[in-house]
């Protein structure tokens, strides 16, 4: 006897309700899982830390990364995974800062760590580690076609009718606002050849500089590619930048200005992340690892200039420091900056808006 259309209908619910609740009691084992992992010391056999960094950093860190887990595989047994992030500085800090759970980042400058701290996600002591938290530096420098087909030397050829200038937007890009604080301090520089530092003239260099603007990007990484899809004469960036892409076959000449503004790259610890996601053993010796010998001179061979300062000294033919090196401090510090350069009616929104 055949069973009822009825009773088929109740057994195929009876089987569908049976199989959803194995899924529901399934996937919570694996959230359960999951969430114990997370949370988990650094003593298990894996652990995965999660890297949010900005986007120069990338290329490096496809060397250093492997190097470290082979490191931390020998001294603890642990094998460490990586999930990895990479964005411009700015964004990437207010990712983190949205809810992105970064173990740890590097950033293209202290002031992207320092939205972290007030977040409320990084510890303000940071700066108390080696050499203030950094670990790497660079310098503002200018990229050309091979060849230099416009005998471009120095910020003020960039001033001149007809050279498109390529660099990121200080809004979302760190590297950006080194970018602008270097061709700003150039103008200040200048102005003291002629007997003063004088900020009207150093914000009227940039806005000449900023007349010749082909594209303003995201990131300093964008306009390296806007660059060599063909787009623009010269592209102000990180000399480190353009030292890995020639490292990757590109063709550039790399013009390091007389005044050009040394660059401070920091890492830290997203203490809330690492804390609550039990990486903080593997977290901070990950930032050390960074800042030795052997990270250092990959840092080095990707165009970084390393903090250490036996790695510098090995590598001081590769990076001239030009004679009219300066740093934030010349420009009254970040706060400083911030304030006048990048404020709400600061100079840079002064010079987009044309006034």
């Amino acid at each position: 006897m055949k069973p009822s259309l009825s009773r088929l209908k109740k057994n195929m619910w009876g089987m569908l309700g049976f199989l959803l609740l194995i899924s529901l009691m399934l996937s919570g084992c694996s959230r359960e899982t999951a969430t114990e992992a997370s949370a988990a010391p650094a003593n298990g056999k894996e652990i995965t830390l999660v890297i949010g960094a900005y986007s120069i950093a990338k290329d490096a860190m496809a060397d250093i990364l492997p190097k470290f887990q082979q490191e931390w595989k020998a001294k603890t047994g642990q094998t460490v995974k990586f999930q990895e992030s990479y964005e411009a500085s700015g964004t990437q800090a207010r990712a983190i800062i949205g809810g992105f759970e970064a173990d740890v980042t590097l950033l293209a400058m202290e002031g992207d760590v320092d939205k972290l701290v007030k977040a409320g996600l990084v510890d303000k002591t940071w700066r108390d580690a080696p050499d203030g938290g950094m670990i790497t530096r660079s310098v503002v420098a200018l990229g050309t076609r091979e060849g230099n087909p416009l005998g471009i030397h120095d910020f003020t050829d960039l001033t001149k009718p007809g050279v498109k200038v390529l660099y990121p937007n200080p809004q979302t890009s760190g590297g950006a606002q080194w970018d602008i604080n270097a061709i700003y301090g150039a103008g200040l520089k200048l102005s003291e050849e002629q007997g003063k530092k004088d900020p009207a003239y150093a914000k009227a260099f940039l806005q000449k500089v900023h007349q010749n603007i082909e594209s303003l990007d995201k990131s300093g990484r964008a306009s390296m590619a806007a660059f060599e899809y063909g787009v623009g004469d010269v592209v102000v960036t990180y000399e480190n930048e353009l030292l890995a892409r020639i490292k990757q076959g590109q063709k550039y000449d790399v013009i390091i200005p007389k005044y050009t503004i040394k660059i401070e790259n920091p890492a830290a610890v997203v203490d809330k992340y690492a804390d609550q996601h039990g990486t903080r053993k593997v977290a901070e010796a990950f930032v050390e690892y960074l800042r030795s010998k052997e990270a250092q001179t990959m840092f080095a061979d990707y165009g970084f200039r390393p903090v250490d300062e036996e790695v510098l000294k090995a590598n001081e033919k590769r990076y001239p420091i030009p004679s009219g090196l300066f740093d934030i401090t010349y420009l009254g510090g970040w706060d400083e900056v911030r304030a006048t350069l990048y404020s709400k009616k600061g100079i840079w929104y002064q010079v987009l808006a044309g006034i």
